[in-house]
């Protein structure tokens, strides 16, 4: 049996339809357990529990060991990306579409009982960080958990860059963006434009070009180690842009340089003791076929 959790933090999906039904009822079960909790200022606050303890993002970083995201997979990446200079555990209940990384249906939010007092697998994930330099000048840096995407800023417009691999350079392109995604993120963008799936616990980086305007440009796996460096060539003429698991941009001008490494400090992800990596990408992948070597 693994340590219990001591004090839970509940974090909900902000600026949509209120997860209302599911949050009180999670809030039931923990009272039932006598549960020592908290919810996260915003969330009590659209959902109407303003009368329950609550804390900020910052006070939750220092007085809690589980946060409880109810949401999509969305909701459970920026969490991370806000948390991810702590040492909290997170776990999600999925209230969105395909929930790779939330494993709680919330239908089974009993589960939750087990995991609380110590029956639970986790496992660590690695993030990327991101930093924009114009000339000598740092302008720019952020996190991701899934993935740094640089796009063009219009639609139908391909953009030019070229990549370098701790030093090295491996390419000048034009394509409409390269897609730079951690293991965790391989199942995300990057499956959609082609790329490999990356097993968790696979130390590596996977870049997939975007359409690229040359057949022979295909994905490339490196290490999570590596030092990756993006130029933007003078030639573009449309402003492309930065995106940090679809949720945060900056906007980038000709001659910028983009560095991405891993993150020095990753991030905790409970599951239930039943949880399976493969399970979970048959089940989303639609992977439904039987074994028949069953003895196996």
């Amino acid at each position: 049996m693994s340590k219990p959790f001591q004090r839970i933090a509940v974090i909900g999906k902000h600026h949509t339809t209120p997860l209302h039904e599911t949050l009180s009822l999670l809030i039931r079960h923990l009272q039932d357990w006598h549960c020592e909790f908290t919810l996260e200022t915003e969330t009590a606050t659209e959902a109407g529990f303003s009368s329950l303890p609550t804390q900020s993002l910052e006070e939750i970083s220092q007085a809690c060991d589980l946060v409880i995201t109810i949401g999509g997979d969305g909701n459970l990446l920026r969490t991370a990306r806000q948390l991810c200079h702590t040492s909290i555990a997170l776990i999600g209940i999925n209230k969105g579409q395909l929930g790779y990384l939330t494993d709680i249906h919330p239908e089974a939010l009993m589960s939750l009982k087990d995991i609380l007092r110590g029956e639970y697998s986790s496992e660590e994930r690695f993030l990327l960080r991101s930093h924009v330099f114009r000339g000598e000048d740092q302008l720019f840096s952020q996190i991701a958990l899934n993935d740094v995407v640089l796009s063009p800023g219009e639609i139908a417009q391909m953009i030019e860059f070229e990549l370098y691999i701790d030093g090295n350079f491996v390419y000048r392109q034009r394509s409409d963006g390269l897609i730079i995604s951690t293991p965790t993120g391989s199942t995300a963008y990057s499956l959609s434009a082609g790329g490999p799936i990356l097993h968790p616990g696979i130390n590596a980086i996977v870049l997939t070009p975007m359409l690229p305007h040359t057949l022979t440009s295909r994905p490339i796996v490196v290490s999570a180690e590596s030092a990756i460096d993006i130029y933007l060539s003078e030639a573009n003429r449309t402003q492309a842009r930065l995106n940090h698991d679809g949720q945060e941009q900056f906007s980038l001008q000709v001659g910028d340089r983009i560095h991405l490494e891993k993150f020095e400090k990753p991030i905790r992800l409970v599951h239930p003791k039943t949880y399976n990596y493969f399970h979970a990408l048959q089940s989303k992948l639609h992977w439904n076929q039987q074994p028949i070597f069953t003895d196996r």
